[in-house]
């Protein structure tokens, strides 16, 4: 069996199952490990350029109205490689290389693959990949046990918020910052796990561009800075887009001093375990009485009021 992933988060999900040994290619953006140890065989046009975020947005929409796709595939390695399945996802076309570029590409191979295409809406379809990628490499077990951990991490959560009788703090999540856009998908799930609500956010939906007057009018109590594909240094570089809008300094958050900064593989982009991670972090950031941020995370939140966190 050889397989190879076209989408960061199916990798993640193939080594977190220790299923690795499995995986012959991966794409630029896969966690390092596996780009050192297998062939990288999708690659994007904006690789390596430093554009702002009204740049990326302007420059994904632009390639979307005209139908063309910023990512492209090494197919001399894909052709050498022959592997049985070849995995892609069908959530957004901006983010990853999707069904339709992958099919393009599979039909100039000797040896057709099956494509297995992950499209998770929901978080409980993000943790059921997990069987249907385990499932397609023949180890459906490993996705059992994984699972299992992952599951017994989010009860001890709910858990521990039912037993305080915790109320949901009101929350808002963005996946951008220029222009803004709210979250959608399961990340409105995440929230809700980690005892918070956003009632700006589209769960099992797309996320989508959010006018500044609306989260005015909401006033969050905890505002988390996400943007799809950055990590928190690069989040940081653009903050002062948000922070220059009329009425910034009397949102609740900023008051409280409750708007943080973390990475985006906690959210976008994601494994089912990374998923679990985030529910952590959000349920410290939320309720810090309550939970503790885990040291092994503590690198992926950023608090912009530089207060100590507990870990």
């Amino acid at each position: 069996m050889k397989a190879v992933s076209f989408l960061p988060a199916a990798t993640q999900m193939i080594y977190d199952m220790g299923l690795q040994d499995l995986l012959y290619g991966v794409t630029f953006e896969c966690p390092p490990t596996s780009r050192t140890e297998n062939e990288i065989l999708v690659r994007c046009v904006l690789e390596g350029k430093d554009y702002s975020s009204e740049e990326i947005d302007k420059i994904f929409s632009a390639s979307k109205a005209q139908g063309k796709s910023l990512y492209y595939v090494e197919e001399d390695k894909l052709q050498a490689i022959a592997p049985d399945v070849v995995i892609t996802q069908d959530v957004c076309e901006v983010c990853q290389i999707d069904t339709k570029c992958t099919q393009a590409v599979i039909d100039n191979l000797e040896k057709t693959p099956q494509i297995l295409t992950i499209t998770p809406q929901s978080l409980e379809d993000v943790l059921n990949s997990a069987i249907t990628i385990a499932k397609a490499l023949g180890r459906e077990e490993a996705a059992y046990l994984h699972l299992a951990n992952l599951q017994q991490r989010i009860d001890n959560v709910i858990d521990k918020l039912r037993e305080h009788r915790a109320l949901p703090k009101r929350v808002m999540l963005l996946e951008w910052i220029e222009p803004i856009y709210n979250c959608g998908h399961w990340i409105p799930h995440q929230i809700a796990y980690a005892g918070g609500i956003d009632m700006l956010s589209n769960p099992s939906g797309d996320s989508i561009v959010t006018q500044w007057d609306k989260i005015l009018k909401y006033d969050p109590e905890v505002l988390i800075i996400a943007p799809c594909g950055f990590e928190t240094q690069r989040s940081m570089e653009e903050l002062h887009l948000l922070t220059i809008k009329n009425g910034w300094e009397n949102l609740r958050a900023v008051q409280n001093k409750a708007v943080f900064v973390l990475d985006y593989d906690l959210f976008t982009q994601p494994s089912a375990s990374t998923l679990v991670n985030g529910i952590e972090i959000l349920a410290a950031l939320f309720h810090p009485t309550l939970f503790n941020i885990p040291k092994h995370l503590i690198h992926k939140v950023y608090p912009i009021f530089n207060q100590t966190l507990a870990t």
